[in-house]
């Protein structure tokens, strides 16, 4: 047995309704968000390092959650893990038609990321469809920075968001509150702290807050 297979054996275990184990049981996609946070930014301190001993156990960390997403998708029929390194495979060899194709004429890092992009624009999206006024907003992670781009994008664009907030109703809160120059981010901790006393998970309540309001204003663009 491989090491990857002793690997999907023990998460499989690990997720059993009988003998598993309850913390493990209970998780969910959203639940276990701020695992994979934290587990990428440990790893890329260990890439800022060059720590290599310390870098492939934070592999191993990364690649756990990559794991156990893929087991509760699986648990739920949707896909497993060996369904995502199959489209992923397929995905780096339709992307590297200069390797694994006739197109050997890409000789440069300008070309290859020239028909990279070509051939990516040619293939079927999967998830939302990507229009609308948010369309140039990045990936939502972390969720304070998605959160951000959102609320810039409603200003540069004048969106009409009085409806999910209304910042300016906190004015002379937050005047006083930033006059000290720790005293944003002490609330900003102690907000969170509160949140996790209460069992409440900061980083996907943001996050799908955030793109409520995307989603809802983005229909009310297309009507």
């Amino acid at each position: 047995m491989t090491g990857i297979e002793k690997l999907l054996k023990t998460v499989a275990q690990l997720r059993d309704p009988e003998g598993g184990c309850p913390w493990d049981i209970e998780q969910t996609h959203q639940s276990i968000t701020d695992c994979l946070i934290d587990e990428c930014s440990e790893l890329l301190q260990t890439i800022d390092r060059l720590d290599m001993g310390h870098m492939e156990e934070e592999l191993g960390d990364v690649l756990l959650q990559v794991i156990f997403h893929a087991q509760i998708a699986r648990e739920n029929g949707h896909f497993d893990f060996n369904s995502v390194c199959e489209l992923l495979n397929d995905k780096l060899v339709h992307r590297h038609p200069h390797v694994f194709g006739d197109e050997k004429d890409l000789d440069t890092t300008e070309a290859v990321l020239d028909r990279w992009e070509l051939i990516k624009s040619k293939e079927v999206k999967r998830g939302p469809k990507v229009s609308g006024v948010f369309k140039d907003l990045p990936p939502q992670l972390p969720a304070l920075m998605f959160a951000e781009d959102v609320h810039k994008q409603i200003k540069k664009k004048d969106l009409e968001a009085s409806d999910f907030y209304n910042w300016e109703s906190y004015n002379a809160f937050m005047e006083n509150i930033a006059k000290d120059p720790e005293g944003v981010g002490r609330l900003l901790f102690n907000l969170v702290a509160w949140c996790k006393e209460h069992e409440i998970e900061t980083e996907s309540s943001l996050r799908r807050y955030a793109q409520h309001i995307v989603d809802t204003l983005e229909a009310k663009e297309l009507d």
